[in-house]
């Protein structure tokens, strides 16, 4: 079976920031804030401190993924030449740029991004840990600062994936999300990890996924199995998969790893298995939807 990984991160070298400051490599995949002690960002053995473009290729033909989508993770550091250089390199890749929209000089920052660059996804990582939220508290998804990225996409013809936290965070704004989602009918949003529920949140799952059935809104399912904090056989992450496809249909659905951090407590092979042996729960068609086909028609169309 055909598979795309929708959501991935490479860095070229770690220097992201956050609510607990600066996030410093210590080698070894070992990372720390100015706040903390050091903790894996990186599993073993894939990178001291950098994930690189070589790697990622190298796991994805172990696991015969024929491509996969590179975002931007704030808790890395931006990436956009990086992953710039990613798209030039190999055509297996597509990649996302992003940029603070409360930047002084965001007009000559798009400019260069999406007319001399030609980035066609822009990542909006807005939680509150290390993404907008972290740096802005007072954030609001449907603020002036936003709706100038969301025009943005409308003039370039953009993806927009957005990932808001987890529940209960001041950056989980499901009411504005949907406002905007609605607004913008024209312009393709994909919400990362499946809204991120997190373990024992069956029932918000499904108050919050029948708001988005629509037809510019698709969802990877990056870190779902990290979210609930579950081992193989992850039963109740595949319960929360198959309400999602109840609901919203399995072409609505991507497949996803979140690697480098994705992979550090489930492995590769546990994300696809994940996915694989859901026989019980969902068909052929909706695997083929998951793995290869929503990713394939969202980010890869000619």
């Amino acid at each position: 079976m055909k598979i795309i990984d929708a959501h991935i991160h490479i860095s070229e070298y770690i220097n992201g920031f956050g609510s607990r400051g600066e996030l410093i490599p210590l080698g070894d995949g070992i990372v720390k804030y100015a706040d903390s002690k050091g903790f894996r960002i990186i599993p073993k053995g894939m990178g001291d401190k950098s994930f690189s473009i070589e790697k990622a290729l190298e796991i994805m033909d172990e696991y015969e993924v024929q491509k996969a989508v590179i975002l931007q993770g704030n808790y890395l550091g931006f990436q956009n030449y990086y992953a710039y250089k990613a798209m030039k390199e190999s055509d297996r890749f597509i990649s996302a740029c992003t940029f603070d929209p409360y930047s002084i000089n965001r007009d000559s920052i798009s400019k260069n991004l999406f007319e001399d660059l030609w980035f066609k996804i822009i990542k909006l990582e807005c939680s509150s840990g290390s993404g907008f939220a972290a740096i802005h508290p007072d954030l609001k998804l449907d603020s002036n600062e936003f709706r100038y990225i969301y025009d943005l996409t409308r003039k370039y013809k953009l993806v927009v994936v957005i990932d808001i936290g987890r529940p209960g965070s001041i950056s989980y704004q499901i009411d504005a999300l949907e406002k905007i989602v609605k607004e913008y009918k024209d312009v393709t949003f994909v919400i990362c990890h499946l809204l991120a529920h997190q373990n024992n949140q069956i029932d918000l799952l499904k108050n919050n996924l029948p708001k988005f059935k629509l037809d510019n809104v698709y969802f990877d399912l990056a870190s779902v199995i990290n979210n609930t904090k579950e081992k193989y056989p992850f039963n109740e992450a595949r319960k929360y998969v198959k309400e999602a496809i109840d609901i919203l249909g399995s072409d609505k659905l991507m497949w996803a790893t979140d690697m480098p951090a994705g992979i550090i407590n489930n492995s590769y092979k546990d994300n696809i298995d994940f996915i694989n042996d859901m026989d019980i729960d969902i068909d052929k068609k909706d695997k083929e939807n998951i793995f290869f086909n929503t990713a394939n028609k969202v980010y890869f169309k000619k």
